[in-house]
């Protein structure tokens, strides 16, 4: 691997970092992904958080009900229309996820020293003394000396809500622990991670399919987020329950890596998912912290070799209750960027905290300022010197119209594009400014009836670094005089967002007949 600071420019001068921020069209190219909930799900507050900058809304149906998330996508799709900003869905999986159920949601006060006994009889009421868990897998897998986390948020090492536990024995149906931390649990439902131990669930569950096959059909799911990935198999399993439901056969799989299992097999899961969820709560517990720098690094280097989306998790938990990050946070969000991540996901801060917008405000200046000192010159060298020989057509057509906008200082990269696969490959060379997609529709038959793609297309960009994607009218053919129409209402769009100005390069990447052109034109 090589060594990440060859990824800041050099010379950064100080003056620069004594100026004050200076506001953008696109404050960042890198994306957010909003987790909607209790705190976010208003109309009101679903339109300040995409003029804020979310791209992505995430739906976690590890909690609420259908009809719940149901009536805060309704709100979603009226505050896209109010606000005119484009917004994918995301759906999160449960996966063989360990919950502690505490159905008289009294407080549970654990204290150092106690012991405290995990039990498959769910007919027991939660207390400091029993924690009934929904599955008798981690029975037969738990073992003396194992490593147990229970809470809401899951253990980070500073907090008192959740509290990490230690085995001695295995007795039935029951784990006996010793609590290694004081800490007070409340709520109906607590999440339990068993560190490093192998659970026989299978990671699409049968309720996870049946949330998919409704909820995520009716829909139009743009992205499954796959939890608790470990194996490749897990992927193409979900694939196919995607394929049989014909809606969704379009829909992107995202693999979220959360535990050892998982990182075990990473390069395999790679090659078959869409892109890659970093789950850096749960892999903080599976691995000794002096080891999660180096799996993010690692992994986002590896899917940006593979041009696939890499997103990073947990990175300004202190906004859950704070409207500032601490000063670790806020450089810990830098580094994911100048690492070359695609995004950032948000859970805790946008779906309870109590300041989502202010949340994702920072996060976009934060990810803006990092933006400008990325050495995009020797990231570009190593893209180029990472692919095969020969290259492909359609790789060489996007690297060179991300030299030629590099070369020529062009405000704007714009793509024309069916399937977004030239956008994202454009993407992956980390272009320095914003890439407007067009994506041209194309008509399609199933032999019972026509229809456009390009709407799924066009939302799936919105997870990609540095894409901007806008939907071609349908009507339109794509013959070169209406290609040349269409360019005119993207640039005017650019115009308007203030990204474009006169006597600015633009260079243009589309393909003309059999051949793709990479062409630069120079604005009046």
């Amino acid at each position: 691997m090589q060594a990440s600071h060859l990824l800041l420019e050099e010379p950064i001068r100080l003056a620069s970092i004594l100026e004050p921020s200076s506001p953008r069209a696109f404050s960042a190219l890198t994306k957010i992904i909003g987790t909607l909930g209790p705190q976010s799900r208003s109309v009101e507050a679903i339109e300040d958080l995409l003029r804020a900058g979310m791209s992505v809304a995430r739906f976690d149906f590890s909690w609420g009900s259908e009809d719940y998330h149901q009536e805060t996508l309704g709100n979603l799709i009226q505050a896209v229309k109010n606000t005119r900003r484009l917004c994918a869905v995301m759906l999160d999986t449960v996966g063989p996820e360990l919950c502690v159920v505490n159905t008289d949601e009294v407080e549970i006060e654990l204290v150092e020293g106690a012991s405290v006994i995990i039990t498959a009889d769910k007919t027991k009421k939660a207390s400091d003394k029993v924690l009934p868990v929904n599955y008798d897998t981690l029975v037969s897998a738990a073992k003396p000396k194992d490593t147990i986390f229970v809470g809401h948020y899951l253990f980070t090492g500073s907090e008192t809500t959740s509290v990490w536990l230690e085995v001695n024995e295995v007795k039935g149906q029951d784990v006996v622990c010793t609590v290694k931390n004081t800490a007070t649990l409340t709520g109906s439902l607590f999440t339990l991670h068993a560190s490093q131990v192998h659970l026989d669930l299978p990671t699409l569950s049968e309720d996870d399919k049946r949330v998919v096959s409704s909820w995520g059909v009716r829909n139009h799911i743009d992205f499954l987020s796959l939890s608790f990935t470990r194996h490749a198999d897990d992927v193409r399993e979900a694939r196919k329950h995607l394929n049989q439901l014909g809606e969704l056969s379009q829909t992107q799989i995202f693999a979220k890596i959360e535990n050892y299992e998982g990182l075990q097999h990473f390069d395999e899961i790679l090659k078959e998912a869409d892109g890659i969820i970093l789950s850096r709560g749960n892999l903080g517990i599976d691995l000794p912290p002096e080891k999660v720098f180096l799996f993010q690094k690692v992994a986002i280097q590896k899917c940006n070799r593979a041009g696939k989306p890499a997103i990073v998790t947990r990175v300004v938990d202190s906004m859950v209750d704070n409207p500032r990050p601490t000063r670790a946070e806020a450089t810990d969000v830098a580094n994911a960027v100048l690492d070359g991540a695609d995004g950032i996901l948000l859970g805790a801060e946008t779906l309870r905290g109590l300041y989502p917008v202010e949340t994702i405000t920072t996060i976009y200046k934060i990810c803006g300022e990092a933006e400008k000192v990325f050495n995009q010159a020797v990231y570009f060298k190593r893209a180029i010197k990472d692919v095969p020989e020969p290259m492909q057509h359609l790789e060489s057509i996007a690297s060179s119209a991300v030299r030629a906008a590099t070369k020529v200082r062009a405000s704007v990269l714009v793509v024309f594009t069916s399937s977004g696969r030239t956008a994202r490959l454009i993407a992956k060379y980390r272009p320095t400014m914003p890439v407007l997609c067009v994506v041209v529709p194309r008509l399609t038959t199933n032999h019972l009836r026509w229809s456009f793609t390009g709407a799924f297309q066009a939302r799936q960009c919105l997870v990609v670094r540095g894409l901007f994607p806008m939907l071609a009218d349908p009507r339109h053919s794509t013959d070169n005089t209406t290609n040349e129409s269409i360019l005119k209402v993207a640039l005017d769009h650019g115009k308007a967002a203030g990204i474009i100005k006169s006597h600015d390069r633009v260079v243009i990447c589309q393909k003309v007949g059999d051949s793709s052109v990479v062409k630069i034109i120079e604005m009046e």
